[in-house]
């Protein structure tokens, strides 16, 4: 099955030899996203409500640029370096999906994550 590359100027470009997301057939495998800005891929420093926002919203952009939806996503896997703030992530994140139609999803503690960020998400989704 041919792979196709997902991108988009509205996400981070990838920091080293991956892409932001690649669709197989009607699968999507988006990439880890980290609070980056990516009109100058500095680092976002916020609150970490703040922080979960702008990742998800890179997660959607690379959504739309694969003609997909949150509504699509069956695979969530969230990064943190603290389980403290796990409350305020979910907050966030589950603003961007319906209950009915929320993905299975795991959430780990890491001791460090790159660029020393607070939070990395990364999804599959199906259309």
């Amino acid at each position: 099955m041919k792979k196709k590359i997902i991108t988009t100027l509205n996400a981070p470009a990838p920091l080293g030899p991956y892409n932001q997301a690649v669709k197989s057939g009607n699968t999507l495998y988006i990439s880890g996203q980290i609070p980056l800005i990516p009109e100058t891929m500095e680092l976002f420093s916020g609150t970490i409500k703040e922080e979960t926002e702008l990742v998800m919203n890179h997660l959607n952009a690379i959504l739309e640029a694969a003609d997909m939806k949150f509504e699509h996503v069956v695979k969530t896997s969230i990064f943190i370096d603290d389980m403290d703030n796990f409350g305020k992530i979910n907050d966030v994140y589950g603003r961007f999906f319906n209950n009915d139609t929320a993905p299975a999803r795991e959430t780990v503690a890491v001791k460090t994550l790159p660029k020393n960020v607070r939070i990395e998400i990364s999804m599959i989704a199906v259309k």
